[in-house]
C-alpha cells in the first residue's frame, strides 16, 4: 500500500472513531438529561445505571454506525478539498478511481466491525437496554401480549389462554388442541396453567380432557393434574424486543419458530434480520456519496459540503424508518422495505460517482 493509501486510510478511520467518541457522550448526556428524574423516582442502583449506559453506547452506535461514518467521510474529504490536496492527487496522474481505493478499504474494514456488532455484540447490548427501560423507565407499558393469546406451537398443536401472567409464568382459561391431519384427537381445558421450574412441568387446576377416537368420545377430568408439556409459556409471547436480543443464528431460528406459530410481528422480526446485513452494504454506499460530494472545493467551503451531506443523511434516514415502520406494522415486504433505501441510494451514489469523475 502506497504513502497515499496510508494517509487517506489513516484520516478514514481517525475521524471515524473521533465522530463516535464526540457523538456518543452527547447520546448520553442528552439521554441521561431526559431520563434522570425517572432514575432518581424509582431509586435506580447507580450500578443498573452504568450498565444501561454502556449498552446504550453500543446499542446507540450500531444504530446510527452508517450515519457518522457518512459525516466523518465528508468532514475530512472536504478539509483535504479545501487544501487543494485532492486536485494535487489527481494532477499527479492518480485516477478518480485509484483514489477513491483507500476508501473502499477503509469501508471494508468498518463494515467488517459493523457486521460482527450486529451479529454479536448488538444484541447483548439491546438485551440490557430494553430490559432496564421497562423494568424502570416505562413500568406501566406493555412489553408483550397477554390478553387472548392463541398460538400455533407446531404442526399439530395449538394452545390458548385467555390472561397470560408472564412474572410467575401462568395463564388463565387454558386450552391445547392436537391435530392429526384435518382431525382433532384430544382437546386439553383447565381453568388456570402454571409451570413449575422444579421439575420443568405444568400445573393444571380443573383439568379436563376430551379424547376422540374413532367418532367414541371420552372424558378425564382431574381437580390438579401434572402435564409436561412440549412449550414453555413465556415463549409463546415474546416480548417486542425478542428479536433485537438474539444473535443471527438464534434469531433464523426464532423467525422460524415464530412463522410456524402464526405470529403476527414476523415483519418486525424480518426487519431485524435483514438490517444486519443492510447496514454494513450501507456503509459502502454512503462512503461513496460523501467521497463524491465533498471531493471538489467549493466557494462556500467544508459547510456548503456539511449542509449537502446533513440533508441526504436526513433523507436516508426517512426513508430507512418510513418503510421499517410500514414493514412492522402491515403487510408490506420487509426485504423491500429494508433494502429499498440502499437501491436508491446506491443508484445515487453511481451517478454521484460518475460526475465526480468528470
Amino acid at each position: 500500500m502506497k504513502i497515499l493509501d496510508w494517509y487517506i486510510l489513516k484520516r478514514y478511520l481517525l475521524t471515524f472513531l473521533m465522530m463516535l467518541l464526540l457523538f456518543v457522550p452527547i447520546g448520553i448526556t442528552v439521554d441521561l438529561a431526559e431520563k434522570v428524574g425517572k432514575m432518581l423516582e424509582n431509586d435506580v442502583p447507580f450500578g443498573e445505571v452504568a450498565y444501561y449506559y454502556l449498552d446504550f453506547t453500543v446499542y446507540f452506535a450500531n444504530l446510527l454506525f452508517p450515519l457518522f461514518l457518512f459525516l466523518s467521510v465528508i468532514w475530512f474529504t472536504s478539509k483535504l478539498a479545501n487544501n487543494t490536496e485532492i486536485v494535487a492527487f489527481l494532477s499527479s496522474g492518480v485516477s478518480f478511481s485509484r483514489f477513491l481505493r483507500p476508501y473502499i478499504i477503509g469501508a471494508t474494514i468498518v463494515a467488517s466491525f459493523a457486521l460482527f456488532l450486529g451479529m454479536y455484540l448488538a444484541p447483548i447490548a439491546s438485551q440490557g437496554f430494553n430490559e432496564f427501560k421497562f423494568k424502570y423507565l416505562r413500568k406501566n407499558r406493555k412489553v408483550q401480549q397477554t390478553r387472548d393469546v392463541y398460538q400455533q406451537i407446531n404442526d399439530n398443536d395449538y394452545i390458548y389462554v385467555s390472561n397470560f401472567i408472564p412474572r410467575n409464568k401462568s395463564g388463565q382459561n387454558f386450552t391445547y388442541e392436537h391435530f392429526e391431519g384435518n382431525e382433532m384427537k384430544y382437546k386439553i381445558f383447565a381453568s388456570n396453567i402454571r409451570y413449575t421450574e422444579e421439575d420443568s412441568t405444568y400445573q393444571l387446576t380443573n383439568y379436563m380432557k376430551r379424547s376422540f377416537n374413532n367418532g367414541i368420545e371420552t372424558v378425564e377430568r382431574e381437580n390438579r393434574k401434572q402435564l409436561d408439556l412440549p412449550f414453555e409459556l413465556e415463549d409463546l409471547t415474546p416480548v417486542q424486543y425478542a428479536a433485537e436480543t438474539k444473535s443471527y443464528g438464534d434469531l433464523l431460528k426464532f423467525i422460524a419458530a415464530e412463522k410456524r406459530r402464526g405470529s403476527p410481528n414476523i415483519g418486525r422480526y424480518e426487519v431485524v434480520k435483514l438490517r444486519k446485513w443492510s447496514i454494513p452494504v450501507s456503509i459502502f454506499i454512503l462512503t461513496i456519496i460523501a467521497v463524491a460530494v465533498s471531493s471538489v472545493k467549493r466557494r462556500g467551503g467544508m459547510g456548503v459540503n456539511l449542509a449537502v451531506g446533513i440533508a441526504i443523511a436526513m433523507i436516508y434516514v426517512f426513508f430507512d424508518k418510513v418503510f421499517g415502520v410500514m414493514a412492522e406494522q402491515s403487510n408490506f415486504s420487509a426485504l423491500v422495505a429494508v433494502w429499498f433505501p440502499n437501491v436508491i441510494f446506491g443508484i445515487l451514489a453511481i451517478y454521484l460517482l460518475q460526475n465526480a469523475k468528470r
